[in-house]
């Protein structure tokens, strides 16, 4: 009873059942949310809406403190925090101040409290960031980077709606440049191939699993036009091995290529070259429980980061009413019929046949019209269609009732079609030739035929390829889903995830990524790839594109007594040592500097090259050498700081070590990233018996606080990379305000074993 009790009080907040009664497993988040349900309903007196609902969520499954659970939940429940930033800020808030009582004018101030954000100061931060780019905007239109534009408006109103100011965004640009125009449409895809093959040619080293070696690396689109040799052309379908023919089968395809033109169509990234092709960019949005609106736009922004533009973007939804009547008309031609077996007969490898699978026609036609009108409750009837699919499983069911409404039709429908029934049939309704997907959906290729043939409708083709995997990670969304619940990461774009929002926010390039897939190769077999070949990638491409800084993550103060000017001098350091044609960046050097504190040892080992007793080292881009002359340490022993004395590098002997260093630097907060798991196959029960959640890396997040760096990324925005000089790769976090930049590693340096 109190099982039910909780999964009534979840599904309140806008749970749906499955992920109420999937909380409940986790026993924490399940009483702290429990908690704090109860807490915001005598708060309010009434039922909790479903934007309060997500709020009282996300602070359950990410809140540490129990003891901060009802002020926060009061803060919720007043609508004093009513938004994702204020939500995260309030837990940052609490986490940083531990201890009793909580300031809370500096809390409120601190957690935007109060503050509004008006449509008109979104459009003045907007025009502002436009008029900033404007020159740059004009020349490269459409190929501008937008996320710049988004980025600067929400760095100046914190509180913003984000998708405010994506379309007021979009909105500014349009009014600035103009619908996009055929060149817009055209150039894009040419730079983003260049690009392709330019690293493909610079890394001639393929790169596959275990480190072996194969022939010539090709671009992405290269293998898949390989591939395209084994397709068939638009129209020969029936040419595809297996694929069934009819006697309408040659009807159906000479309208196909009349309404084609014999243009190669495909529903899946990337997009195809041959015959002038198009690529649908479609969700299946079947069933209402599942689908959220926030992972369809999040999917077309990856698509979009990664530089694909789909021809169109369209929904199963969309179909609903065309799938309905092939429905009706399925059951006419004595191929469907509707069935009250229950979901758990059906379950096994050997379901019992189904009892009414022989119903007239007349009846099904007759129940499944009671179905539509919501006569019978969940679970009561679904619609079958007459079939044995390559698993042995007997006839799949085409529609069942779901009394949840969905995110795009509302209440209209009470009966949803599955995805047996629809993939192959939206395909047909868009003329899709080729239908791509992963290994898996083989089995149900036969099922994809079948239902076309039976309702003599156009029958595209299904080609299947491999899926490709990585050691140490987990994919699958209802896996992510359980980290998230547990508070392993906190949410899907945590860096640690392999996600595409995760590896966008750790820093990753889109071109390292289509680079990295394009080594991998495409191929029919499941691949599972170690990270550190992806990692490579990211070099790469960030060796080319990521300016160069400073940063000290364990800074040990150094004060120079002999520096040679009276105030500081400006050094001018290289972006790109490696080609200074793309410009210098100026960082101050005054008396006192910061270095790393493994930079400096009292008592160094053999082999030990950087600064100690006797042994000088030079200061990187400065052109001086400091030499050890005091250590001060505090009253436990420990180094506090160091004073030296400088020389010109070329007035004596070389030093055996140049180090990174800053001076007058910004403090920021740095967060260094490791694997999440521990094991390279954290699925398997033989690797790790206790699952995956027993297999987390307690290392995998190690945050620096009082990091320093230096001046020159003051102006930095969200995913603007770096390469902090001897560090590794950053990139500028989403969490960053102004003031307090925060960045994530996004990969390591390559190390030399033999460094030290």
């Amino acid at each position: 009873m109190a099982t039910v009790d909780s999964v009534s009080l979840f599904t309140g907040l806008g749970l749906s059942e499955q992920k109420a009664r999937e909380t409940l497993k986790n026993t924490t988040l399940s009483a702290q949310l429990r908690e704090a349900a109860t807490q915001a309903q005598q708060t309010l007196g009434s039922t909790i809406d479903k934007a309060t609902g997500t709020l009282l969520y996300g602070l359950a499954s990410r809140l540490r403190d129990p003891r901060r659970l009802s002020f926060l939940v009061s803060y919720i429940a007043n609508k004093k925090i009513h938004t994702e930033p204020q939500l995260s800020a309030a837990l940052e808030y609490v986490r940083s101040h531990p201890l009793d009582p909580i300031d809370v004018v500096d809390f409120e101030q601190e957690c935007g409290v109060g503050i509004v954000v008006t449509p008109e100061q979104i459009e003045e931060a907007v025009e502002v960031a436009i008029n900033r780019h404007r020159p740059q905007l004009l020349t490269e239109r459409y190929r501008f980077n937008m996320g710049l534009l988004m980025g600067e408006a929400r760095a100046m109103l914190k509180w913003a709606d984000g998708k405010m100011i994506k379309h007021e965004v979009d909105m500014q640009v349009l009014h600035l440049l103009g619908p996009k125009t055929e060149t817009d449409l055209e150039k894009k895809p040419k730079v983003a191939k260049a690009q392709l093959e330019a690293a493909d040619r610079k890394t001639a080293k393929d790169v596959v699993e275990n480190g072996e070696t194969a022939g010539q690396t090709l671009s992405l689109m290269e293998q898949l036009r390989g591939e395209a040799l084994k397709f068939h052309k638009p129209g020969e379908n029936y040419k595809t091995p297996g694929y069934v023919t009819t006697p309408h089968t040659m009807d159906l395809l000479k309208q196909h290529l009349e309404i084609t033109g014999g243009q190669v169509r495909t529903r899946f990234p990337p997009e195809p070259n041959a015959n002038n092709g198009i690529c649908f960019l479609r969700f299946d949005d079947t069933n209402p429980e599942k689908e959220e609106a926030k992972f369809f736009t999040a999917i077309c922004d990856m698509v979009a980061w990664l530089g694909y533009t789909p021809y169109k973007v369209t929904y199963a939804s969309d179909y609903f009413d065309q799938l309905y009547a092939w429905a009706i008309e399925l059951i006419h031609r004595g191929q469907a019929y509707v069935c009250h077996q229950r979901g758990e007969e059906l379950k096994g490898h050997n379901p019992p046949p189904s009892p009414w699978r022989d119903r007239p026609v007349e009846e099904s036609l007759l129940l499944f019209e009671a179905m539509r009108r919501g006569k019978f409750a969940e679970g009561e009837a679904t619609l079958r269609m007459k079939l044995v699919m390559e698993d042995g499983k007997m006839d799949p069911v085409a529609y069942r009732i779901k009394y949840t409404p969905h995110h795009r039709t509302g209440d209209t429908w009470c009966i949803y079609p599955t995805y047996d029934y629809t993939h192959c049939l939206c395909d047909s309704i868009e003329h899709i030739t080729h239908s791509l997907c992963t290994k898996e959906f083989q089995a149900r290729r036969s099922s994809y035929f079948w239902l076309c043939n039976a309702l003599d409708v156009y029958c595209p083709v299904q080609w299947e390829y491999g899926r490709l995997n990585l050691h140490y990670a987990v994919v699958s969304k209802r896996k992510i889903l359980q980290l998230v619940a547990a508070g392993a990461v906190r949410d899907w774009d945590d860096p640690r995830l392999f996600t595409l929002t995760a590896l966008q926010r750790r820093g990753f390039p889109p071109e390292a990524i289509n680079n990295f897939c394009a080594r991998v190769g495409v191929t029919v077999s499941q691949t599972t790839m170690e990270p550190h070949l992806l990692e490579a990638c990211v070099r790469d491409v960030l060796n080319d594109t990521a300016p160069r800084a400073m940063a000290v993550l364990e800074p040990l103060q150094v004060t120079i007594t002999n520096f040679p000017a009276v105030k500081s001098l400006d050094i001018q350091v290289p972006n790109f040592p490696a080609d200074e044609t793309k410009g210098f960046h100026q960082v101050p050097f005054g008396s006192i500097v910061f270095i790393e504190r493994t930079d400096f040892k009292e008592e160094p080992e053999p082999g030990y090259k950087r600064l100690a007793w006797g042994q000088p080292a030079g200061l990187r881009h400065t052109g001086y050498v400091i030499e050890l002359q005091h250590v001060i340490k505090g009253p436990s022993g420990c180094v506090e700081s160091l004073e030296v004395t400088c020389r010109r590098a070329d007035a004596g002997e070389k030093p055996k070590a140049f180090i990174h260093w800053v001076s007058q630097p910004l403090t920021c907060e740095i967060r260094l990233y490791e694997r999440l798991f521990q094991h390279k196959n954290p699925e398997d029960p033989a690797e790790v018996p206790g699952g995956f959640l027993s297999d987390l890396n307690p290392a995998s997040l190690q945050v620096v606080e009082a990091a320093l760096v230096d001046c020159s990324v003051a102006l930095a925005k969200p995913f603007d990379k770096f390469q902090f000089e001897r560090l590794g790769y950053f990139s500028v976090d989403p969490d960053s305000s102004q003031g307090q930049l925060v960045f994530n590693r996004t990969v390591t340096l390559r190390e030399d074993p033999g460094k030290v």
